[in-house]
């Protein structure tokens, strides 16, 4: 049994009904937190490790729920694109040409931004997941993972086959932090059959399914011609929404939509980044939010962000929807940082063990410096870290109890390596 009690300048626990601790601690054994609260003589007696951070601020770890992990292989290709033009001439013909090794060192590189921005799980939906899981696995970070299936219905039952089968392989495997989702690609990359093989096999294996759904007005316009319904209609038909989901982009819903997403208890990520630099629209999130739908945030993949950093969509999703909603006190700070936190562990259905620092809970934290000029003074911590933080402020991540990030240095692997195997691979992809 190993103890480690961290002395913190400012503790944010995303506990509902709490405020923000000063000169507080959190003592945590072995993978889970033990306790927390303020500072007192005694509270670290007996420990193995006692860590000083009065510099710092500790809150849970963000959690990013959508992204393609892999696709950092493409980031600055095909900039400046619409959806459609940009799946089809960019990045489905190099998709084509990605083997699973690509996807590895993709991966890696994902993971290497990620952990060093506070991000402590993510939810992917890409292919070659066991070489996802691999990566995730090597460095200790959180994952749910949904092979991606779009295609031919022949190509469908191939791919959900994989999925499944991947799905028991990694089941408990990586201490438990590699969980499985169903990865219905988007309605309008499958066919009323294929959707409805996939949602028998999440009922039968009791998964979600994690799916693009109304990101852009082209997608509504294409399924309204095939099938005569809005998505979220023709996805009732296929009995999409007997099984829990996790519903990416929701950018053109209206207002019945949202309300029977609520009564379904369909989680949203929201993408506001990539939402914005492919000009899909603005997801309705104030509205969402309002119904009672529980609202997330993700930074999509970082061929369309361009960047896999929580804080930047934190900001973003704040700001963005003040002045789309001409109203400033919507989604405030509080609630910007419960939808990186707390609100993205319910959607991967994981609230009961990470999203925020209670005692029960796993250890998934990160430490930021606040001795940094653009967090200073620090009248505000929840504010501070909403509109002030950048992901390169972060400076220790702890994911099950063990450090993967220490002094703004990765733990388990060399990050120099990691940057340059992906970096062949991009290479090499072109090249093919």
């Amino acid at each position: 049994m190993s103890t480690v009690v961290l002395h913190c300048e400012w503790l944010l626990t995303m506990v509902e009904g709490t405020e923000p601790i000063q000169d507080a601690y959190i003592k945590i054994v072995d993978d889970k937190i033990a306790a927390v609260g303020p500072w007192q003589e005694g509270v670290a007696d007996g420990a193995d490790e006692v860590v000083d951070a009065r510099t710092k601020l500790v809150m849970p770890g963000l959690v990013n729920t959508h992204t393609h992990a892999a696709m950092v292989l493409f980031r600055s290709l095909g900039d400046d694109y619409p959806l459609f033009t940009w799946l089809k001439e960019k990045i489905w013909p190099l998709e084509a040409k990605l083997t699973a090794e690509d996807v590895y060192n993709g991966t890696r590189l994902a993971i290497n931004e990620m952990l060093l921005s506070g991000t402590t799980t993510f939810a992917d939906q890409y292919f070659f997941m066991d070489r996802v899981a691999d990566a995730v696995d090597e460095a200790g970070i959180r994952a749910v993972l949904s092979r991606g299936i779009l295609g031919s219905d022949e190509e469908v039952e191939r791919k959900l086959e994989e999925a499944v089968e991947q799905g028991k392989k990694w089941k408990g495997k990586a201490e438990g932090r590699v969980t499985a989702m169903l990865g219905p690609h988007s309605p309008y990359t499958l066919t009323p059959a294929a959707l409805r093989q996939i949602v028998t096999a999440a009922r039968h294996y009791q998964l979600s399914l994690h799916i693009h759904v109304a990101e852009t007005r082209d997608e509504l316009e294409e399924i309204g011609k095939d099938y005569g319904k809005r998505p979220v209609a023709y996805l009732v038909d296929q009995g999409v929404f007997s099984r829990p989901v996790l519903l990416a982009h929701g950018v053109w819903l209206d207002e019945g939509e949202i309300s029977f997403l609520a009564k379904q208890k369909v989680a949203i990520a929201h993408n506001p980044s990539s939402n914005l630099k492919l000009a899909s629209g603005i997801a309705p999130v104030v509205q969402l939010q309002k119904a009672g739908v529980q609202v997330s945030l993700g930074t999509d993949g970082a061929a369309s962000n361009n960047r896999l950093d929580m804080f930047t969509e934190l900001r973003t999703a704040s700001l963005l929807h003040k002045v789309s909603n001409q109203d400033p006190t919507v989604v405030p700070a509080e609630m910007a940082l419960r939808m990186a936190t707390i609100n993205g562990a319910r959607a991967l259905g994981l609230g009961d063990q990470i999203g925020s620092l209670e005692p029960g809970k796993k250890a998934d934290l990160i430490l930021i410096d606040l001795e940094r000029s653009h967090l200073t003074p620090c009248f505000n911590p929840v504010s501070l870290m909403v509109y002030s933080a950048r992901g390169s402020d972060v400076s220790d991540v702890m994911v099950n109890g063990q450090w993967l990030v220490k002094e703004g240095k990765l733990v388990k692997w060399d990050e120099h390596e990691v940057c340059t195997a992906a970096a062949q691979s991009a290479k090499g992809l072109l090249e093919r």
